[in-house]
């Protein structure tokens, strides 16, 4: 494992001293102080992955949102022994304070609360429930952990993730909590050590909240990479937005990609990569309107992990976007990052 990792780890230095003479079940107690976890996972040889199955809620029959694909992509990564139960890491519910960093606080009440209107419902997609509000919560937990992990063990996925449009003061398009914003706001202000942010989105669709979100904070930089004529009309203004014609497929999508992200790493230098891995780019998605392959999907995940870890630099995945009314094909699609994480991690962390 890189030793260099340890300098940037969660646990103050007599802690890490002291956990090695530790037994585990010692040294899970010490690291639920520290992360933002309901369990941790100590065995450091394996890919840490971020899940709870609360990442889910009812939703009204036939809706357009694939709900069901996040308890699938764990299903997928076990079934397939992409990873073990041992490498789930459980995250804690994110609590009003983080969400209070990104969010208004009215907006907040009227969420959690029920107070939103049928205007504002229509806008994010969803029908509110307590059991949405509960989701979104544990999903923008799930977020922060993994950002926590990656920092402390180099890299770190979770099985959710990547609500990208949401604002500050409201939701939007099945995005009501933003949890990139929420995770990289903590990571700024929870520790005196200063940190730089780079957020790599690759979903099809601008990240537009997240622009927004960021527009003026110089830490925090915001690449997207989307389809120019998809979801949002109105874009916001990303630290750098390359926009893609439709219909774009594998060679030369990748060919994009690797013409930006290596001197975004080399001139901003972050001491963190949040990396939404939308899976929407693919020429089966409904919502879609790019042409990438499952192999294209992997050659940039791969690539995306390996030019980040290659140059030491901490990143923690989300799975982004993804839509089909196929649930069981659409999960098995947004393991692709998980997959090359894995082969990452064996090549270059471990």
């Amino acid at each position: 494992m890189f030793r260099f990792f340890r300098q940037k780890v969660l646990l103050p230095e007599p802690l890490l001293k002291a956990e090695r003479s530790l037994n585990r079940k010692a040294q899970c107690a010490i690291c639920l102080r520290f992360f933002h976890a309901e369990h941790t996972c100590q065995n450091s040889r394996d890919l840490p992955v971020v899940h709870h199955k609360k990442y889910v809620c009812d939703l009204p029959p036939n809706h357009r949102f694939p709900m069901g694909k996040f308890p699938k992509v764990l299903q997928c990564l076990l079934k397939d022994q992409v990873i073990t139960e041992t490498q789930v890491w459980v995250p804690l519910l994110a609590s009003d304070e983080m969400l209070g960093s990104v969010h208004t606080q009215e907006y907040l009440s009227n969420f959690i609360t029920g107070k939103t209107d049928e205007k504002e419902q229509r806008r994010t997609g969803f029908t509110w429930s307590s059991g949405l509000v509960q989701r979104c919560r544990y999903e923008t937990g799930g977020t922060v952990l993994a950002a926590q992990v990656a920092l402390q063990r180099g890299l770190a996925c979770s099985t959710a993730g990547g609500t990208h449009h949401a604002f500050p003061s409201y939701g939007s398009g099945f995005c009501l909590l933003n949890d990139l914003a929420v995770a990289a706001k903590h990571l700024l202000t929870e520790s005196r050590i200063k940190r730089r942010i780079l957020i790599v989105d690759l979903d099809v669709h601008q990240g537009d909240g997240t622009a927004f979100i960021f527009k003026d904070e110089p830490d925090v930089f915001t690449f997207s990479m989307h389809c120019g004529k998809n979801f949002p009309l109105r874009k916001q203004c990303s630290d750098l937005d390359v926009s893609l014609d439709d219909g774009m497929e594998d060679k030369e999508y990748l060919s994009t990609l690797q013409a930006h992200l290596p001197w975004l790493l080399d001139v901003f230098r972050p001491d963190l990569v949040l990396y939404d891995a939308g899976v929407d780019p693919h020429w089966e998605d409904e919502l879609g309107r790019l042409r990438l392959t499952d192999q294209g999907l992997f050659e940039r995940d791969q690539y995306v992990l390996k030019s980040v870890v290659k140059k030491g630099i901490p990143v923690a995945t989300v799975i982004g976007g993804g839509y089909s009314r196929d649930v069981d094909r659409l999960a098995l699609r947004h393991s692709i990052v998980h997959r090359a994480a894995a082969k990452v991690w064996k090549e270059y962390v471990t």
